[in-house]
């Protein structure tokens, strides 16, 4: 276990909390960490689809996801821990679970809320789905 992580980002406070967590998980264990860190964006509604074209979704998708991550970035960086970063578009439980799986993980590491929509509720949408369909562990940071 965490030998292969997935670890779950966005801009939110608890992201970086988990950031938090995996950077001090690794000093402790002293072993190398095959970290995976993904940003998903939801998809843009089928009506602007219609009108924008594809190349400028792509990089709506990317620029969103990249500023998403910056502070897990900066701060993964300034600890020097080794790291792969996936910026991904679709339902981000579903497509959290499946990276999770085609990358091998052993553990998924997350936020217990982000910054989804509202109607996350209070364990959050996304999370909610995480633990309901992924394959590894999955743990959800405060």
């Amino acid at each position: 276990m965490f030998n292969r992580v997935l670890l779950c980002a966005d801009a939110s406070d608890n992201a970086l909390r988990a950031v938090e967590f995996l950077i001090a998980l690794q000093k402790q264990l002293g072993t190398p960490i095959d970290l995976h860190l993904i940003n998903v964006q939801r998809p843009l509604s089928g009506d602007i689809s219609r009108f924008v074209g594809g190349e400028v979704l792509r990089q709506y998708h990317e620029e969103a996801g990249l500023r998403a991550l910056e502070r897990a970035r900066a701060r993964l960086d300034a600890s020097g821990l080794a790291y792969a970063f996936h910026l991904l578009v679709g339902d981000p439980g579903r497509v959290i679970g499946q990276v999770a799986k085609d990358k091998a993980c052993d553990t998924i590491v997350m936020g217990r809320r982000g910054l989804g929509s509202f109607t996350g509720g209070l364990l959050g949408s996304v999370a909610h789905k995480v633990l309901q369909d992924a394959e590894p562990p999955v743990v959800l940071v405060k």
